[in-house]
């Protein structure tokens, strides 16, 4: 795994979520958000920060253009959990959109944001085969069939979609690769790293994938969690949390019952940003070299076209 890292506070391990905001409402994210509160988790919450046409996109969910949903999120950054970006809204915006948006972010959060995941539109960063180099993206857009290649531009100077330079201003840290594994720094030793070959992303940092209450509950089985604990690693476990958590008030019960034993081991449950904080502190800012890349893209992609990573 690279250099054992020393958690703070004596603790033995790290865990945190990034929740994608996906058709997240008060409602179907609410009451997972009040079981972490109370069971001292402390995760980062990804919202949009402007509402977007009703005609467009698809998972479209609350924002905080909804006055009781921007008041609940500010009292969740009150209580000490982090709010990320998830881009403007849930369909494209041009660079215009975009700026407004960081703008409102800003008023609202009192920050930029720290940490960032892409949605599935047209400004996405870096994204779709260009997540990818050279044999690898050829790999890629046949597998999918060139469903998106040239489609995510947000990093293209001179398009219309292009905001790069306000990412690398105002954006510390970007979501990348998905792997199976629960122990993320097992997976990816040397997050958060800086990737020349796209140099608008200050730092990426990789995660685990639960991007439903299944695969949550998959990467965080009882022997999962005993090993991360053993391996002393960290996981940045990447989930939506409107997909399936909750229903009618109620948490999906193989999900309580995982998180209520995880919360009794020594685990450091800090929001992604303050874990990341931690990694780059001890290791120092790291610049991935063209073979650390390549494992990782390999690894990606293997898990990509084999199980569905996204």
């Amino acid at each position: 795994m690279g250099v054992k890292i020393t958690w703070p506070e004596n603790k033995q391990f790290a865990f945190t979520v990034f929740d994608d905001t996906d058709a997240a409402t008060l409602e179907n994210v609410g009451p997972v958000y009040a079981f972490l509160r109370d069971c001292g988790f402390r995760t980062t919450k990804s919202c949009w920060p402007v509402a977007g046409d009703p005609r467009q996109g698809t998972y479209q969910g609350q924002t905080c253009e909804d006055a009781d949903y921007l008041h609940w999120a500010q009292e969740l950054q009150a209580q000490g959990f982090e709010i990320g970006w998830h881009n403007a809204t849930w369909h494209g915006l041009p660079r215009e959109g975009v700026l407004d948006a960081l703008d409102a972010f800003h008023r609202y959060f009192g920050q930029y944001p720290v940490t960032a995941t892409n949605h599935n539109y047209d400004e996405g960063i870096y994204w779709g085969d260009n997540r990818l180099n050279h044999f690898y993206r050829l790999i890629y857009q046949v597998v999918t069939r060139r469903h998106n290649a040239g489609r995510y531009r947000g990093h293209i100077e001179g398009d219309k979609y292009f905001w790069g330079d306000l990412c690398k201003e105002r954006i510390k840290y970007y979501r990348n690769f998905v792997f199976q594994d629960i122990n993320t720094l097992k997976a990816c030793p040397v997050m958060p790293y800086h990737d020349p070959q796209r140099p608008y992303v200050n730092y990426w940092f990789a995660s685990a994938n639960g991007k439903n209450v299944r695969e949550f509950n998959r990467c965080l089985r009882e022997k999962d969690q005993d090993r991360l604990e053993e391996e002393g690693g960290a996981c940045i476990m990447y989930t939506h949390f409107a997909s399936g958590f909750s229903e009618n008030g109620k948490l999906e019960p193989r999900f309580r019952t995982l998180m209520e034993r995880l919360s009794k081991k020594n685990g450091w449950f800090v929001p992604v940003a303050t874990l990341l904080d931690h990694l780059l502190a001890a290791g120092g800012p790291h610049v991935i070299t063209d073979a650390q890349r390549h494992r990782l893209e390999r690894k990606w992609l293997l898990e990509k076209i084999f199980i569905g990573t996204k």
